[in-house]
Parts: structure tokens; C-alpha cells; sequence
């Protein structure tokens, strides 16, 4: 069997199709499988194709034909690397990646304004289509950067404007509810452990409402909702270490220590729960923790978190059917996920006060 060298130019579906004696519509037909052919004519081409070294359609053709480049770009605020310590934004690139599949794409992972210059960015990455992770001040211009080159574009967990589709969840009145159940069982006394407030993500008390990320915002102002004068800390990430961070400068002070904590995400809760445990307080008879997310977090044990339960996965799966309807021409509406609240064993009556 006679095989083309490794400097020659690699075989066509035409090549394929002489050497067989039919004709290049023909040949094709038999890699797609769209039409039936015969076994006989079948057989010739195959055999044509192996002894060739012809393995099938070169799928950047297929992909120049659409007009596509068979690229799905996602976009993050933070770096990387610690983006994907994150189990939330994990599951939801899960499913983003299910969902693109079907479409022949892949996913490029892009960071927002990338300080360092190198690399693909938005400006210069051949994408189909660009997904928004988050929509603050930053990400916007990126929002604008897609827009000037016409991409279809989808936002996840931001307000991009009414012809963005977003996909999102009902973070204020997830968060209202868990607060609510807060009072229900006696307290007043509360404090919150924000995600990131800015682009800046910087680490500590809150003095004012200045918040420009819209999740944090939300979140937050389902809290407010049922304790308005809730002293709120700021964290620098979602990481569990951030957590602790925070616990320990709220219970610092013995005589202006919270009966509870609410932590804007699950790994937040899992630190101040550590803090907590630290300065030698009981969770829950000495502080209630709510966290948010639903996440298995390793080494909470004996602790279940009350939380609340969100889809990450699928809202990735969502954003990735919004793109393939934009790719397909048709209309992509926006989404908004409902979630789940669990009530878990670190929650708790206030304590009473003491005498």
C-alpha cells in the first residue's frame, strides 16, 4: 500500500474521489454519511482513501465554510488560575462545554484585559461568539470590544442590557430567604461576607454602597431586605482562605461579635466557620453561618452548610444554547435560575444575651 510522504501536501476528497473513479460529491458523501451509497461504491472509496492517507474532511475547511472559526471565547474578570478554584464556576464551564459541543466548537478561556498584552484577547482571538462571566465596570468594556466586531455575545451572572442575553439567578431573594430564616430563629445581630464589591477586590469593612459587581450588589441587597444595618466585610475571592480572613475580623472584638454570618458563597462560609472555631465559638449555638452555592467544600465535616442551592451547570448549559441559537440566526432569550434553599446544621436559635 502506497502512501504519501511526509512532505507531500496533504490528500483531498477529490484525490480520493480519481482514484476511486467517482465523483468528488460522491466521495464526500460516503465521510458524511448524509446520503446512501452503495457497498460496492462505499468499499472503493475507502479503499481509495487508505491508500491515499486520507482520513477524512480537514475540519477548518468545514469551519471556513460556515464562516466560523469554531471558537467559543469566555471571558473572566479574575486570573485564570484562581478562576478555576472556584467549584462554581468549574461546574458551570461543565456545562457551557456540554452544551457548544453539538456545534463543533471549542472553548478559549480569556481574561479580561489581560495585563500582561500576550496572547489571544478579544480584540484578536478568531471567536464565534464570546460568553461574560460577570458584567462590572471592566467587563463592560470588554462587552463593547465584542459588540464593535459583531460577535453574538452572552452574559452570565451581570446585566449587559436589555439586547445582551443573560443568564442568571435570583441572587436577591435566594439571599432574602436565608436572612429571613436567620430572623426567624431570634437574631439581629448579623454581619456579611461579601464576594468582591469592584474590579479592585479588595479586602475589608464596606463603609458604603459602592458596589459596581452586579452579583455582589444583588446579594447583598437581599440581605439588607431583612437587616438593613448589617455591618458588611469584604472579601478579596470566593476561597475559603478569604473566609477566614474575614471571620477573624469579625469576631475579633468579644463584646461586638454577631450572632450570625452571612457569607456570599460556600467557600466564604467554610472560613468563617474556621474563624469561628478559632476564637473558640460554637457553630451554631454560639453563631449561625449561612453560606451560598450548594457546593460539596472537603473538610467541613461534621458541619452541612444552610445554603443556597444554585444550577451552575445549568447555567453554563444555558448560555451555550443561547450561542448556538445566535449562530444559527435565531433569537436567544434570557434566563433566570431559581434556587434552592437548604436549611443545614450550622444555623441555629440566637443565643440569649448574657445577664
Amino acid at each position: 500500500m502506497t502512501r504519501p510522504d511526509s512532505g507531500s501536501r496533504r490528500a483531498t476528497i477529490s484525490d480520493v474521489a480519481r482514484k476511486a473513479g467517482v465523483s468528488p460529491s460522491t466521495a464526500s458523501v460516503v465521510f458524511s454519511g448524509k446520503t446512501p451509497v452503495s457497498d460496492a461504491t462505499r468499499g472503493r472509496v475507502l479503499e481509495a482513501a487508505a491508500a491515499l492517507g486520507y482520513t477524512g474532511p480537514d475540519p477548518r475547511a468545514a469551519s471556513l465554510r460556515r464562516g466560523r472559526s469554531g471558537i467559543v471565547g469566555v471571558v473572566f474578570e479574575e486570573h485564570l488560575g484562581r478562576a478555576f478554584l472556584d467549584p462554581v464556576k468549574t461546574l458551570m464551564m461543565d456545562g457551557l462545554a456540554d452544551a457548544v459541543a453539538p456545534l463543533g466548537a471549542g472553548l478559549l478561556l480569556l481574561r479580561d484585559h489581560d495585563p500582561s498584552g500576550s496572547g489571544p484577547s478579544l480584540t484578536t482571538a478568531p471567536l464565534d461568539a464570546a460568553v461574560l462571566i460577570g458584567c462590572s465596570g471592566l467587563m463592560r468594556q470588554s462587552l463593547e470590544t465584542v459588540n464593535a466586531r459583531g460577535i453574538p455575545v452572552v452574559v452570565i451572572e451581570g446585566d449587559a442590557g436589555d439586547d445582551v442575553p443573560r443568564i442568571g439567578l435570583d441572587n436577591r431573594e435566594a439571599q432574602r430567604q436565608a436572612a429571613s430564616h436567620l430572623r426567624a430563629l431570634g437574631h439581629r445581630d448579623v454581619a456579611v461576607v461579601t464576594l468582591p464589591v469592584d474590579v479592585r477586590a479588595e479586602r475589608g469593612w464596606v463603609r458604603d454602597t459602592a458596589i459596581t459587581v452586579d452579583v455582589t450588589r444583588d446579594r447583598l441587597a437581599g440581605a439588607r431586605d431583612v437587616f438593613p444595618d448589617a455591618a458588611i466585610f469584604a472579601s478579596a475571592g470566593s476561597f475559603i482562605d478569604e473566609g477566614l480572613l474575614a471571620g477573624r475580623e469579625i469576631f475579633a472584638d468579644p463584646g461586638r461579635r454577631p450572632t450570625a454570618v452571612i457569607a456570599q458563597s460556600d467557600l466564604l462560609a467554610a472560613g468563617v466557620i474556621r474563624a469561628a472555631e478559632e476564637a473558640g465559638l460554637r457553630v451554631p449555638d454560639d453563631v449561625s453561618v449561612t453560606g451560598f452555592d450548594g457546593i460539596v467544600v472537603d473538610g467541613l465535616s461534621p458541619y452541612e452548610l444552610t445554603t443556597l442551592v444554585q444550577p451552575a451547570a445549568d447555567k453554563g448549559r444555558a448560555a451555550g444554547a443561547a450561542v448556538a441559537a445566535m449562530l444559527e440566526g435565531g433569537p436567544a432569550a434570557s434566563i433566570r435560575f431559581t434556587c434552592t434553599f437548604r436549611d443545614g446544621n450550622t444555623t441555629g436559635p440566637a443565643p440569649a444575651a448574657p445577664a
